[in-house]
């Protein structure tokens, strides 16, 4: 921290440039935790730097996947809890780049907040730390940026990206996917970070007190409490996976639900029958859907259900896959094939 770095007009502004720095003091000790092989300095140079380790690899591949976690926000800033949206941040990005194969190797987060409060940032940090180490990956850096006049004080946003890295000949694309291939469900967490501009109209957030109230339906957990689980990180179990079993496609289900996501790791001609009655649908969609009359169809298309990830293997690495998955700590299990057709997904 500078000491002589101080701006009274840029502050009268809004700007408080010691309120970064003492932030950045904060945080360092959850960045910290994050530190791997790779990481070659400390916070606070103009770039983050990260020493790329290819050995045994024929032709490195890196793989990149940026997001955010959109208006799930409301419900951090509803219950004042900033802990956890961070761990959300970076599990948009990873579990992107996963399906490919790909293993996380570092993430940068970017922070736009009206004001900077040192305390609140540092906490949004220290989730932003947890889903690194969640998923293997360094913090090797990141920006806070104040915009007063443009976001009310308390109001912030969050994003980032992520960088990963796979052997060419190993990443995962649809091209082995056949027809008779089962599709392995991992199931999510909660809503994780999308379709959540549905959930604030149908729960009325801005004007429903009862949100932050303890609900029997979720043993005393507040909906709020509930909505803001943050998303589940697949990364670890997955390499693990990756090892041992011929993994054919991966799709990580958020915005679009099963629709739009588990469509993109099959060929043209293939489609996924999947079980209705197998999905393990969690209390929280079921709870969606009845209080805003939401069709089924859109809540599939919208909300991952309770299946978080979908992973497609050969009928004879099944049991190998689930045993490999729940070894890892998931509740991994079947819940359809490969079928001939252009549809997409259809359920039965």
């Amino acid at each position: 921290m500078s000491n002589n770095s101080y701006s009274e007009s840029y502050k009268a502004a809004g700007v408080d440039i010691t309120a970064g720095y003492q932030a950045v003091e904060l945080m360092k000790k959850h960045i910290a935790r994050t530190k791997n092989e790779g990481c070659l300095d400390d916070v606070g140079g103009f770039g983050g730097c990260f020493g790329l380790n290819v050995a045994g690899m024929e032709e490195p591949v890196l793989v990149s996947g940026t997001d955010g976690v959109g208006t799930k926000l409301r419900f951090a800033m509803l219950v004042d809890k900033h802990d956890t949206i961070g761990i959300d941040a970076v599990a948009m990005c990873v579990n992107d780049i996963i399906c490919c194969g790909a293993k996380p190797l570092f993430f940068l987060d970017y922070i736009a907040c009206g004001k900077n409060f040192p305390e609140k940032i540092a906490a949004i940090v220290s989730g932003v730390a947890e889903g690194c180490v969640r998923s293997g990956s360094a913090l090797i850096g990141g920006e806070t940026a104040e915009h007063p006049g443009m976001m009310p004080e308390h109001d912030y946003d969050i994003a980032g990206f992520s960088v990963g890295i796979v052997d060419k000949k190993k990443m995962i694309d649809n091209s082995k996917t056949a027809e008779g291939d089962v599709v392995i469900a991992l199931a999510s967490s909660g809503v994780h970070s999308n379709g959540f501009s549905l959930v604030r109209k149908v729960f009325d957030v801005e004007n429903n007190a009862d949100l932050t109230k303890p609900c029997a339906e979720f043993d005393g957990k507040s909906i709020a409490e509930v909505l803001l689980t943050p998303t589940k990180i697949y990364v670890k179990p997955v390499l693990a996976l990756l090892e041992k079993v011929n993994v054919k496609g991966i799709s990580h289900i958020t915005g679009g639900g099963f629709y739009e996501n588990i469509p993109r790791s099959l060929p043209k001609g293939l489609c996924a029958k999947i079980t209705k009655s197998a999905v393990k649908v969690l209390p929280i969609f079921d709870m969606i859907a009845k209080i805003g009359n939401v069709p089924e169809r859109d809540m599939y298309n919208t909300f991952n259900m309770g299946v978080g990830m979908s992973i497609v293997v050969d009928p004879k690495d099944v049991d190998t896959a689930l045993e490999i998955l729940r070894g890892a700590g998931e509740d991994a299990y079947v819940i359809g094939e490969i079928v001939k057709g252009d549809d997409g997904v259809v359920f039965c």
